[in-house]
């Protein structure tokens, strides 16, 4: 019974050092204002490596179906890792759906991209080397700025620093939504209880303040695979097949967008992993985002 009980410990352990821990270390720059909406204060936590740079980064943005969710709360915790490769890492809050509809969060999301431009020498930061990459609703948010950096529609809106780019060099999106009105034929049939993306309580109704079946134009409008062209960034894309809140043909639907454009874009669909499945932060796909990392904006 103590030789089992000591076995269990040290493999919690393990998961704890792999990355397996819901929370992060301490940022190296708590609360960083990178934008104001109203009354709402946007902020940005940066976590820095120890050598000097500059540094390419690695914006990255939580999930929570769009209604949830923190800048401190990360799913993918194998990200903090990277700071000891030389890259640093902004973690965004942006605002939710209980705050504002569609396109609020694209305007902070670009809002975030070009503060950390104009910001990148205060940082040590390579203002040439960004990535985005994101979990679900997150995952949205980075596959919306890598198909938008030609778009000057969210343009409209500007905040700050409006004369810096939000062109971005590369996307890491985990299964992020891509298509709102495509996701119900997509739920996988193993799912018990799916989520109903057509009904108006649903976290996509309710980001777009319309029930999706009457609302075709914004949505439309709301969908990152709308503005695929040739001159996207490459694109690193994870999904599970089991996935039952966001189903993995969303990431089948704008990997052959991408692809069909000539985008660099890579598709890993896992078999039966679900929705922030654990599994996901394994050594084997982090080493993946690494690679990809490496091959477009190496330090």
């Amino acid at each position: 019974m103590k030789a089992s009980l000591t076995l269990m410990l040290a493999v919690l352990a393990s998961c704890t050092i792999q990355g397996f821990s819901q929370s992060p270390p301490a940022p190296s720059v708590p609360d960083l204002e990178y934008a104001r909406a109203g009354d709402i204060s946007l902020k940005l936590d940066l976590y820095l490596p120890k050598t000097k740079g500059p540094h390419p980064l690695i914006a990255w943005f939580h999930g929570g179906t769009f209604k949830e969710g923190d800048k401190s709360q990360i799913f993918w915790t194998p990200l903090m890792h990277q700071t000891e490769r030389g890259y640093a890492i902004a973690s965004i809050n942006y605002r939710l759906s209980t705050q504002a509809a569609f396109p609020a969060l694209i305007q902070d999301a670009k809002a975030a991209i070009r503060w950390l431009r104009a910001n990148a020498g205060k940082y040590d930061i390579n203002a040439e080397r960004i990535v985005v990459g994101g979990e679900s609703a997150g995952g949205y948010l980075a596959a919306f700025l890598g198909t938008t950096g030609d778009v000057t529609i969210f343009d409209r809106f500007p905040m700050a620093n409006s004369k810096q780019s939000a062109r971005v060099q590369g996307v890491v999106d985990f299964y992020g939504p891509t298509d709102f009105l495509q996701m119900d034929a997509g739920t996988p049939k193993s799912c018990e209880k799916p989520v109903v993306h057509s009904d108006p309580g649903s976290p996509e109704s309710r980001l777009l303040a319309c029930n999706l079946q009457q609302c075709p134009e914004k949505v439309q409008a709301a969908n990152p695979i709308t503005y695929v062209t040739k001159d996207d960034p490459p694109f690193l894309i994870f999904h599970g097949t089991g996935d039952c809140i966001v189903p993995p043909n969303q990431s089948q639907l704008l990997y052959d967008a991408l692809t069909a454009a000539g985008v660099r874009a890579s598709l890993h669909l896992l078999p039966e992993f679900s929705h922030n499945d654990k599994r996901f932060l394994s050594s084997e796909y982090e080493k993946m985002v690494n690679e990809f990392l490496d091959s477009i904006v190496k330090p």
